[in-house]
């Protein structure tokens, strides 16, 4: 059965107008929130650490800004908008001796609770907020008066006027101008780290790594190589996006589609679906998180010579020289803009 879609008609933001809404961090998602949320005509106030590059930014926008502690007194409704690895810190610290009873805690992604890694008390309700998109394609949306379609999620034990106020904070984004659906925490954490690691981003980068190194190591030119596995990937991508994979296989030459057919499955196959399920069962069991919190309190050895690495690779190399080539294509300097917001 499809699970029910909530739009406009079933959110309602009185249910926030007279709360006071904190949000705890002010980077991709934490920014797009506090201005969509002021702009819905909601009070909404900030809270940073100190030293944070995001004071400055936070408060040129027009949000009154506190020390973190402090906004969690002033908040009937608290979002921890900050990477998944800093939230039990600020939370222990900042958050959880200022929890009074009636407060809600909110969240735009549901490892932290999914995994223990945060445990509220009792009395405390507990909501997710999850757009399906980056915080810049939600902030860009809400401007062109859209909305990025919303996950939300209710803890158990939560108040019961908790959902209300999930849709009503969704609604104050703009998911609910496309729709929202409703998950929880569990549901959301798995299926999302499963997502990002065996198709979206691990899955797809290695894939693309995979086929380029495959035509360098046979002898084509890596701008050859360069162009066929990952710059033509976006025309495939917004085509599934558009229309599904029957539609971008209606677009593309019956050749192509022909390929498709017959060499996809040797590629992704029965093997690499028994990696999938190995990957899930990691994610369902926590031994991935487990891994993931071990590794950020050892100082991220692995991560930070991983990202050495590839930026290092030969694609990145022949990519750079090539994007400069092409006026069409939008250049952005995705690590220079976030660290305005760190």
């Amino acid at each position: 059965m499809p699970a029910k879609v909530y739009t406009d008609k079933d959110a309602d933001l009185k249910v926030i107008k007279k709360k006071t809404l904190a949000i705890i961090g002010y980077g991709s998602q934490g920014h797009a929130h506090a201005q969509n949320l002021k702009e819905s005509g909601l009070n909404v106030i900030i809270g940073l650490y100190p030293k944070s590059k995001s004071v400055k930014v936070a408060k040129s926008q027009g949000f009154e800004v506190y020390d973190t502690a402090e906004a969690v007194k002033k908040a009937d409704v608290i979002m921890l908008a900050v990477p998944d690895m800093k939230q039990p810190e600020i939370y222990e610290k900042d958050i959880l001796p200022n929890l009074e009873k009636g407060k809600t805690l909110a969240f735009t992604h549901g490892l932290a609770i999914h995994y223990g890694l945060i445990q509220p008390p009792k009395g405390v309700s507990v909501i997710m907020v999850a757009p399906k998109g980056p915080g810049h394609v939600v902030r860009s949306q809400y401007v062109e008066g859209k909305g990025v379609p919303a996950l939300i999620a209710v803890l158990k034990g939560s108040s019961k006027d908790s959902k209300k106020i999930a849709l009503a904070w969704a609604k104050g984004i703009g998911g609910t101008r496309a729709g929202v659906i409703q998950t929880t925490f569990k549901e959301e954490c798995e299926t999302d780290l499963f997502g990002e690691q065996a198709v979206l981003c691990g899955g797809a980068s290695a894939l693309v790594l995979a086929g380029f190194e495959t035509l360098v190591e046979a002898g084509y030119q890596p701008e050859m190589a360069y162009f066929e596995c990952l710059h033509e990937l976006k025309l495939i991508v917004d085509l599934m996006v558009e229309s599904g994979l029957s539609g971008m296989r209606f677009s593309v030459s019956e050749t192509a589609e022909w390929g498709d057919y017959i060499s996809g499955p040797r590629v992704i196959n029965a093997s690499s679906k028994k990696a999938m399920k190995a990957i899930l069962k990691d994610i369902q069991t926590g031994k991935f998180t487990k891994n993931w919190v071990k590794e950020y309190k050892e100082g991220l050895p692995n991560y930070k010579q991983y990202i050495k690495d590839g930026q290092n690779h030969q694609i990145e190399k022949t990519g750079q020289r090539l994007r400069s080539l092409m006026p069409w294509v939008k250049k952005r300097n995705i690590k220079g803009a976030q660290a305005a917001y760190n």
